[in-house]
């Protein structure tokens, strides 16, 4: 049988009565308030109204030609004195421009630049309204003071506002007394009867408390009570399961969609550095050629400029062919790294090939360029795409080439390296290492980005674009390998290459 709740809140009436009791209080409190504050406003009003009668009656007892400020200003302090003793309150009479012309408590009310309180005060009663705070047991008092012309400047009373203070204390401390006596009776009626109730609710916020943490509950927190309590515990037990097979899964999906969204940021961030190097790099050759078709224009016949122009218009020509041969290659490794055709390949074989290739453009610039092989014949098969590893050579060596020093030499250097551990492949290394100017530490790590050149003026006069090693990287990777800069002082500059090997049970 369930025994429903609302038996069990019998005493909901003391809890009324204690709301009642409260209530009635907060409302006649304020309105004990409101009262008073009505009563002191009609009663400061009329001693306003007052005050500025007396003034007026003042200021034409005068000489009439006598101007009203000079008037204020001449009799300011007989007629603070005189509105004292008219209203019974202090009075301070100030200037339409703030000063203190008179008062009935010399040296108890200051200036009004050290008060933020009056000097705001003084602020709406110069513009024809009434202000005033309470301070203590006295009110401050501000209102326009008004001559036979319009406004003079502004009185300001001391209102004592004790007796009101004291009354409103008395009937707040009964009403205090009397409702502590209603709560503490309450309090007791109340504790003997939902003693049990409370445990259980304090178990159940607990539980609400626990799963808010996170520490979902295991089992439903009131068991045993077969009231509505006991569903709600039940409620609980089963909402804290739901919840956390829920955040689970929303933590599952936040993650994923994190990854989405720092690898779009990721490439947001790459295609606008890539867009912003290739315009500034397109323009550099683009400008070059632009000038010298501006110069034949103007100078067609002179035989010299166009032998000139004719070499350095191809030479940018090459250059930006060159460039958008490697931009696209990039592009494409982007989105098309499956067209890679990998194969069997003899590294040893193909690196003679393209150092006997790039041979003669070593002599051309005096350098030397050597291939160091292992004395003793090994395999050195690896799965890669012979175009691909072309390439990255061609690249390599060219810049090798390029950034070196007169009468230098570039190494390519060759070994194999055995695994090791069985979860590893034998490898082969490869070094190519050339006598060039040394690349400073802070710049080594940018060395494989696009566009990025340590020399960026000796890069202009060779043709370099800062693409191939971006593009080199880009290969090695693609398939498996890696690159490093291995070391970069004043001997040189050494890239080291790995590549795994075509392991000897797959060999066909």
């Amino acid at each position: 049988m369930r025994i429903s709740i609302k038996l069990k809140f019998t005493l909901f009436l003391a809890v009324l009565l204690i709301l009642t009791v409260g209530v009635l209080s907060a409302l006649v409190l304020r309105g004990m308030e409101q009262s008073q504050k009505q009563q002191i406003e009609a009663t400061m009003a009329r001693q306003t109204q007052l005050a500025n009668l007396r003034v007026r009656q003042e200021y034409y007892s005068q000489d009439p030609r006598l101007e009203p400020p000079t008037f204020l200003k001449q009799e300011g302090v007989r007629l603070s004195d005189e509105l004292s003793d008219l209203t019974g309150m202090p009075v301070t009479l100030y200037d339409a421009k703030g000063g203190r012309i008179g008062t009935s408590l010399p040296g108890e009310i200051g200036p009004l630049d050290g008060d933020a309180s009056g000097a705001s005060a003084f602020r709406y009663a110069i513009d024809g309204q009434v202000a005033y705070w309470e301070q203590g047991s006295f009110l401050e008092y501000f209102a326009p003071l008004e001559g036979p012309k319009g406004q003079l400047g502004v009185i300001r009373f001391r209102y004592p506002i004790g007796s009101y203070q004291a009354a409103y204390a008395d009937i707040r401390d009964l009403f205090v007394t009397i409702g502590l006596g209603v709560v503490g009776l309450s309090f007791v009626l109340g504790y003997l009867f939902f003693n049990r109730f409370a445990g259980g609710i304090i178990r159940l916020k607990k539980a609400a408390d626990a799963i808010r943490r996170g520490e979902f509950i295991r089992s439903a927190p009131l068991k045993r009570s077969r009231d509505e309590l006991g569903q709600l515990g039940e409620g609980l037990y089963e909402m804290s399961g739901a919840i956390e097979r829920n955040i689970s899964a929303m933590q599952e999906e936040q993650r994923k969609l994190k990854l989405a969204v720092e690898k779009l940021q990721a490439l947001e961030r790459q295609q606008k550095e890539y867009i912003g190097s290739i315009s500034h790099e397109f323009k550099t050759p683009l400008t070059s050629i632009k000038a010298y078709v501006e110069l034949l224009e103007m100078y067609g016949d002179d035989p010299n400029l166009l032998e000139e122009a004719r070499m350095n218009i191809g030479k940018e020509a090459e250059r930006l062919y060159e460039m958008v041969e490697k931009v696209l290659r990039l592009a494409e490794l982007e989105k098309y790294d499956f067209e890679l055709q990998a194969g069997e390949l003899d590294a040893q074989e193909t690196l003679a090939d393209i150092v006997g290739r790039m041979r003669g453009k070593a002599e051309r610039f005096g350098l030397t360029l050597r291939l160091e092989t292992p004395t003793q014949k090994a395999r050195s098969l690896i799965w890669f795409d012979r175009e691909s590893f072309m390439h990255i050579f061609v690249n390599l060596l060219d810049n090798a080439i390029k950034y070196n020093v007169a009468g230098g030499t570039v190494t390519v250097s060759s070994w194999l390296e055995s695994a090791l551990s069985e979860q590893h492949q034998d490898r082969l290394v490869v070094r190519v290492c050339n006598t060039g100017p040394f690349i400073p530490a802070e710049l080594r790590e940018r060395i494989f980005e696009p566009f990025f050149t340590v020399n960026r003026d000796r890069a202009r006069q060779s043709g370099g674009s800062g693409l191939g090693l971006a593009l080199v990287k880009r290969l090695t990777e693609a398939q498996g390998g890696t690159i490093e800069l291995v070391s970069s002082d004043e001997s040189g500059t050494v890239f080291e290459l790995t590549f795994p090997l075509v392991p000897k049970g797959a060999l066909m």
